[in-house]
């Protein structure tokens, strides 16, 4: 049934358990039914109410009888049926549906011994009874719109509290009158008619009169006001909309205030603000260290963190290349330079290589010292920077309260530090292109020297053979074949180390990691070389464990120890040590190889691993090789995920190759 005002209410026909079993509604009824009953000087009298097919009395005087079937006469007819021992009168809503029925009935006895009417009835005792009916219908007709109005109660409150947005209403005396469930999650501790924690987008704490409620009570129309709900580091952004309402004289008897969460919104649009700011930091700077410090501004402004570190990888250590602090907080919060692996959050999110919350530094823990929190930073975050090898660096950010684990707010910096990783690996491949620009036709001069040298001597002793005479031929002919043959052979060396370089930088040369003795190796290279350079006035110094098993291609590592040894042994001066140390560091196996030469130059050191350039130094000798040997050994090293650097100083120059022990 439709109540005017869009509602669908069941009316008792159909549902009128709760209303038949209201006790003060029965004994009201049974009252009734008593007046009917006596009124038309009936033995019993009662008042029923349909119940689907079936009748249930209401309200019952007298004698029981059992009257239900002239009773469905009158559901079914709607209209009075009177019998001599029956009178009964419909029961009507005020739609005009039949309800049920009042109706008086007399014993036998009772009808035999009233012979005045043919009825059995008398006008009288009719009007009795059809007057009950209506004061049945009054009856029925007050307790149905209580019904519809708690159902509409009911329906109203269920759908408020299902609503997303928050609900409150208040009186004309601004009584708070109603408030759902989303409203009270959205307020707080605080009540609805209190600003307490409220503030305007400008960060201005709102007074009592400034709420929705209190606006639309003096007649205005507040329409998608931004408020903010003080939660600790994080605000709730709120949109708040209010009107009055109106009685039917116009005057304001109350208001409405509805309360739409917008935080995620805000926050996305934050977190867009961030990733744009981040990328524009990038783009505009030419290394890691360069952006860092925008980079962390970008972080520390837009997410309200209020500190932040880069932090990058630096062979055994992790160096603090940039911070930033909030507006308004001490400079001098102090930051190690460098941390070992493992050590301090940055280590140890470097060591674990996934991102670690930690939800109060404050508080007593191994990796970030009191000093540094000094009871102002609690939640830290630290993420891993990776680029296409594996973890290159760590950022950290901090606030200033005590925060749980944000999955969104961790994929976010997750996200800016996989930006930072593809900016490193997007400005490494740049400087390599850089690099191999400027330095293609060295290459092409020093490769084409290099094969012109054996080629040359080739020709000219093949034509020594075809010119000579038959004594000249018997005296000189083995000398001449030899000299060819060596160059043959270093030709050949050339072109193989060529291919193998090729082979490695594009991924296709087949290296096998299969646990091998290192030390071995080492030994076995250092001991040829010992033979080969005998009588030479260079000694060869070793510092090896008896055994260091790695995962590695036993030739290939070989191969680079022959280069390394060769390398250091060719530029030794006369007099000179080489020494060869290997040493297991628990993560690395580490392989120095170290001359007494002269050092190279700090600006040509990376040059001699691109095999594209040969030092300075080595001009003042004729050197052997085709200056490859670094090149190739660097990148067979890389492709053991393991590192090549060169340092020097006075009084010599060291080459060091770490390969991991995993």
């Amino acid at each position: 049934m439709d109540d005017g005002y869009g509602w669908i209410i069941d009316s008792p026909r159909d549902d009128p358990k709760g209303l038949i079993d209201d006790q003060n509604e029965a004994e009201g009824a049974d009252q009734l039914a008593a007046l009917a009953g006596r009124a038309s000087g009936a033995t019993g009298a009662c008042i029923q109410f349909a119940e689907g097919e079936d009748l249930r009395r209401y309200g019952s005087w007298g004698a029981p009888e059992d009257v239900t079937a002239p009773s469905r006469a009158v559901l079914d007819t709607g209209k009075p049926v009177v019998t001599t021992t029956y009178l009964g009168h419909p029961v009507h809503d005020r739609m005009g549906r039949v309800l049920g029925v009042c109706c008086a009935y007399k014993a036998d006895e009772a009808d035999k011994a009233d012979k005045k009417n043919a009825t059995g009835w008398t006008a009288t005792q009719r009007q009795a009874v059809a007057e009950a009916a209506e004061v049945a219908t009054l009856l029925i007709g007050e307790q149905l719109a209580r019904y519809e109005l708690e159902q509409q109660h009911r329906f109203l409150d269920a759908v408020l509290d299902s609503l997303h947005d928050g609900v409150a209403a208040c009186d004309g005396d601004g009584r708070v009158v109603f408030v759902n469930e989303r409203m009270r999650r959205l307020w707080g501790d605080a009540p609805v008619d209190e600003a307490r924690g409220l503030s305007d987008v400008s960060g201005m704490p709102l007074a009592r009169d400034d709420l929705g409620l209190f606006r639309a009570l003096r007649g205005e129309r507040v329409r998608d006001v931004p408020v903010t709900v003080d939660q600790g580091r994080h605000h709730r952004a709120l949109l708040m909309d209010a009107q009055p309402i109106h009685g039917p004289d116009g005057r304001v008897v109350g208001a409405v205030q509805a309360v739409q969460d917008v935080t995620r919104q805000r926050r996305a649009e934050r977190f867009r603000s961030c990733e744009l700011a981040v990328t524009t930091a990038l783009a505009e700077a030419a290394t890691i260290e360069a952006a860092g410090p925008r980079v962390l501004e970008a972080v520390v402004t837009t997410l309200n963190w209020v500190h932040a570190e880069l932090w990058t990888v630096s062979g055994e250590t992790i160096d603090a290349v940039a911070r930033w602090s909030a507006p308004g907080w001490p400079a001098d919060i102090p930051v190690p330079d460098r941390l070992e692996y493992g050590q301090g959050l940055a280590g140890r999110s470097w060591q674990v290589d996934k991102p670690l919350w930690i939800r109060d530094v404050a508080r007593p823990q191994s990796l970030i010292s009191p000093d540094t929190s000094a009871d102002r930073l609690h939640t830290a975050l630290a993420i891993p920077v990776h680029d296409g090898s594996g973890p290159i660096g760590v950022l950290t950010v901090f606030a200033d309260s005590i925060e749980d684990p944000e999955d969104e707010l961790v994929a976010l910096m997750s996200g800016i530090a996989a930006h930072l990783g593809q900016f490193v690996e997007r400005r490494r491949v740049e400087d390599l292109k850089r690099q191999l620009t400027r330095s293609k036709d060295e290459y092409l001069a020093l490769i084409g020297h290099e094969l012109r040298t054996p080629l040359t001597s080739i020709s000219a002793y093949t034509e020594l053979l075809r010119e000579a005479d038959e004594v000249s031929l018997v005296r000189d002919g083995p000398r001449l074949i030899e000299v060819i043959d060596r160059n043959t052979n270093s030709l050949r060396e050339i072109i193989n180390e060529l291919l193998e370089l090729s082979a490695l930088d594009a991924g296709h040369a087949d290296v096998r990691r299969t646990p091998m003795d290192l030390a071995l190796v080492v030994r076995e290279v250092v001991e040829r070389a010992r033979t080969a350079i005998a009588g030479a006035p260079v000694e060869i110094d070793t510092e090896l464990p008896a055994e260091l098993i790695v995962p590695g291609d036993r030739e290939r590592l070989r191969h680079v120890v022959r280069n390394l040894l060769g390398s250091a042994i060719r530029f030794s001066p006369d007099g000179g040590h080489v020494s060869v140390t290997l040493r297991d560091t628990g993560r690395f196996a580490e392989l120095t190889v170290a001359d007494a030469a002269s050092d190279v130059p700090r600006a040509e050191r990376e040059h001699l691993f691109t095999g594209h350039f040969r030092t300075a130094r080595a001009q003042d000798r004729i050197l052997p090789g085709s200056g490859l040997g670094l090149t190739l050994s660097r990148a067979v090293v890389h492709r053991h995920d393991g590192t090549v650097e060169l340092t020097g100083d006075e009084s010599g120059t060291t080459v060091q190759v770490k390969l991991p022990m995993e």
